[in-house]
């Protein structure tokens, strides 16, 4: 591929992070190690040789910057562009890991270096889109491209709804680069990426036994490329994160519609992919009420990283929360879980603290209004998913009551439980009518689905209530016990005695 300029108006390579000017950074000056790096990267790219790669890309771009560029940023594109022909896509996937240094190790970042690095996705995926690629990537460099897209647009949506402490020329900067890391544009990218692959129709055409993605992890044996395809198939993961910030959460389940969680599949293949799908999937789940859903991949996630995976894969478990999980978030939870089961304020602070501690860094999208005064409003979108989700849980708490009279009886009179709860008629019947809304949800099908351990229906003025005991699975648990008993003797015949 032929040579071409970086597309800046001034035709200038990336400007160095202020720190790094201090320090006298020379972007011209490349290290002996930098260019046979570059040139064996661009060789073994060349030859699709994704082991190298990816040996590459994992360990010796990794090795480089914590021992060449711990503090510093790596060198211009413009000045390595002669160990690889100058070729245009190489150094666009070298700017991608140039910004992507930057953002990781040299902030506070300017706005003037976040647009440049949109400016190189942009190129980037464009090229992709719209040309010729005719290269194989390791899955792992094609998951951290889609994952650092995200987390740059989230961290340029932080980065300016932070007004109060920015002086004139950030100010500036953030005026003259107001295009940059447009909410659309991010959208459209991953969508271009989604439907140009044509993943979903793949991905439904492998369900027939017609295709083979996930079998070869995504790559082409035929002398193709996977990028395409695989930049796809991350952009719905993508997507999924991208409208859990926006609190879209209906909208993000949708787009990784196309993806069976239940299989094993080119997302399980990338740790980091794996636990995101997981995670953004449970938590918009969890969002939509979708408790018994989320409670069931947030668990399966936790096993993974339990370290439990190699036997609970083989053996299904009946429970909702597996006794390793439980065992785990009782050691390190305790407390907060005993406060979450009581109905006081302490258990509403108890919620508070964990959520806002576990749930995603929520973004407000649209670009700040630059008039005086200036404030901050880079928490507004998290403050306003706390108060829906305080509020749902102050339902959910008031429900408990009911809960713990109605698992009492089988039947109970509406008088009778009224005058236990000490309130009238009328009002028992509108907290019953919650309780069966909030315990029910919609799932992904469009079918209306319990998350309740128990149902209830009224004939006559009289409560009657149906308990749902699962079917007690025998074989399951013999299968775990006989899987661990197998790992206990593999454990044991590797110890060599005296």
């Amino acid at each position: 591929m032929a040579a071409a300029p970086y597309d800046r108006e001034d035709g200038l390579p990336p400007s160095a992070p202020p720190h790094a000017a201090a320090d006298a950074y020379d972007p011209n000056y490349v290290p002996d190690s930098v260019k046979t790096f570059v040139v064996h990267l661009y060789r073994h790219i060349r030859d699709k040789n994704v082991y190298e790669i990816h040996q590459m890309y994992e360990g010796g771009f990794q090795r480089l910057s914590d021992r060449l560029f711990r503090d510093a940023p790596w060198p211009s594109a413009e000045a390595v562009a002669p160990y690889c022909d100058g070729d245009h896509v190489f150094l666009l996937l070298y700017r991608e890991l140039w910004y992507r240094h930057a953002h990781a190790r040299l902030s506070p970042l300017t706005a003037a270096h976040r647009a440049e690095s949109w400016t190189n996705y942009c190129d980037l995926f464009s090229v992709v889109l719209h040309g010729v690629v005719n290269m194989q990537l390791p899955n792992q460099w094609l998951w951290d491209m889609v994952d650092e897209f995200v987390y740059q647009f989230q961290s340029f949506c932080q980065y300016r709804a932070k007004l109060k402490t920015k002086t004139e020329d950030e100010l500036n900067q953030l005026k003259q680069f107001d295009k940059a890391w447009n909410v659309y544009g991010v959208l459209n990218y991953l969508q271009a990426l989604v439907e140009k692959s044509m993943i979903a129709q793949i991905l439904e055409r492998e369900k027939e036994g017609l295709e083979q993605f996930t079998a070869t992890d995504g790559y082409d044996y035929e002398g193709g490329s996977n990028v395409l395809k695989v930049l796809g198939y991350y952009s719905m993961i993508g997507l999924l994160r991208i409208h859990c910030l926006l609190g879209d959460y209906h909208t993000g389940l949708k787009c990784l519609a196309p993806i069976d969680l239940n299989q094993q599949g080119v997302y399980t293949i990338v740790i980091g992919s794996h636990i995101s799908t997981i995670y953004h999937y449970g938590f918009a789940n969890l969002m939509m009420r979708r408790y018994v859903e989320a409670t069931r991949e947030f668990n399966k996630i936790l096993l993974y990283i339990l370290k439990y995976k190699q036997y609970h894969q083989k053996s299904p478990s009946n429970k909702l929360v597996d006794e390793n999980v439980s065992t785990q978030l009782k050691e390190k939870y305790n407390d907060k879980m005993t406060k979450m089961q009581r109905y006081d304020d302490e258990a509403y602070a108890a919620y508070d603290e964990l959520f806002s501690y576990a749930c995603p860094k929520f973004i407000t999208p649209s670009p700040p209004v630059l008039d005086q005064p200036l404030t901050n409003y880079n928490q507004d979108a998290y403050r306003l998913q706390l108060k829906l989700f305080l509020y749902e849980v102050k339902q959910q708490q008031l429900l408990s009551g009911i809960r713990s009279y109605l698992k009492l009886y089988s039947t109970i009179t509406i008088s009778k439980l009224a005058q236990y709860m000490e309130m009238d008629e009328a009002t028992l019947r509108s907290i019953l009518m919650t309780y069966k809304h909030k315990m029910h949800a919609v799932d992904s099908d469009g079918k209306i689905v319990s998350s309740a351990d128990f149902d209830f229906y009224i004939v006559e003025d009289v409560i009657h209530v149906v308990e749902s005991k699962p079917t007690k699975r025998h074989g399951d648990y013999l299968l775990r016990q006989i899987l661990k008993f197998e790992e206990m003797i593999g454990e044991l015949e590797k110890v060599q005695l005296d």
